[in-house]
């Protein structure tokens, strides 16, 4: 904790000259947290206790921390998440955003740090990287390569414009009622099979690209939220309808060849071929398929 509220004093000078703090940092891939945990929890918990204590030092006026639909698990068929529903986390990923979450409010009960909450459904759009499903999918396909899908492919996921979050996020942070959390999804679940289909016949590729790899350890089956809330408090809705937004993604990526080929080298092309061309391999020590 010493060195917490040490690293906090210097965060505090950056933001001297602030009004808000918004915390988008994460490592925010599942996969990653599987295999190793530390450093999900290093920069997901422990940064944002850093966060928040520069914010209280500082006395920023604003403290929005950015969470994710998973902290609520696996969804039943017929159930939705509203943000009153309790948290579930599945994954290491989920459970350390849920601990980041906890301490937010912590810091907004006791020190009356003015903070609220976010939890947004999958995000797509430009500049994504390409670990995430859909740059994954769409790099792969304009390279004819195979298409790593999980178990059977039927996971159901919300899926949101990166647009569409971002200007939600900017009416929470100017509207949104100190100590409250707003869910931020599109409100229609979609199987990733499906999806991948779609985008093969955005980019004119076959169905026979599509390789089915061993399942991640304890996949979440589905996850949906109700975004009632902030359409009621701030007249929130989303603009970019799904098939849309998935059309100018993929013709993003597709105009984009040398960004992706840019940011798949390195670190990454390493991460791929453990991850996927060695994937029995690397879950061999994980736990349950």
């Amino acid at each position: 904790m010493k060195g917490d509220i040490a690293d906090a004093a210097l965060v505090k000078g950056l933001l001297a000259r602030c009004d808000a703090v918004v915390n988008f940092a994460a490592e925010s891939h599942v996969d990653r947290s599987i295999l190793d945990s530390t450093e999900c929890f290093e920069t997901n918990v422990r940064g944002t206790l850093v966060l928040l204590e520069a914010a209280r030092q500082a006395k920023v006026a604003r403290f929005l921390h950015v969470s994710t639909d998973e902290v609520y698990g696996d969804m039943a068929p017929d159930k939705w998440a509203v943000e009153t529903s309790p948290l579930h986390p599945s994954s290491p990923y989920a459970a350390s955003k849920a601990s980041a979450e906890m301490l937010v409010m912590a810091y907004q009960h006791t020190y009356g740090v003015p903070a609220v909450i976010t939890r947004a459904s999958n995000n797509y759009g430009p500049y994504q990287f390409p670990e995430k499903f859909m740059p994954l999918m769409i790099a792969n396909a304009l390279d004819r390569k195979p298409l790593p899908v999980y178990g059977d492919g039927r996971q159901e996921r919300d899926w949101i414009h990166v647009e569409d979050h971002c200007r939600a996020i900017d009416l929470v942070l100017r509207g949104g009622r100190t100590g409250e959390v707003y869910n931020i999804g599109y409100g229609e679940p979609r199987a990733n099979l499906d999806v991948l289909h779609t985008l093969l016949e955005l980019l004119d590729r076959p169905a026979s690209l599509i390789q089915y790899v061993t399942d991640r350890p304890g996949h979440d089956r589905r996850y949906a939220l109700r975004s009632d809330k902030i359409t009621r408090e701030l007249g929130w809705r989303p603009e970019h309808s799904f098939e849309d937004g998935l059309r100018s993604t993929a013709a993003w990526y597709q105009s984009h060849g040398e960004w992706i080929a840019r940011v798949r080298g390195g670190e990454y092309r390493e991460y791929y071929e453990r991850h996927y061309q060695r994937r029995d391999e690397t879950l061999s020590g994980v736990g349950k398929p």
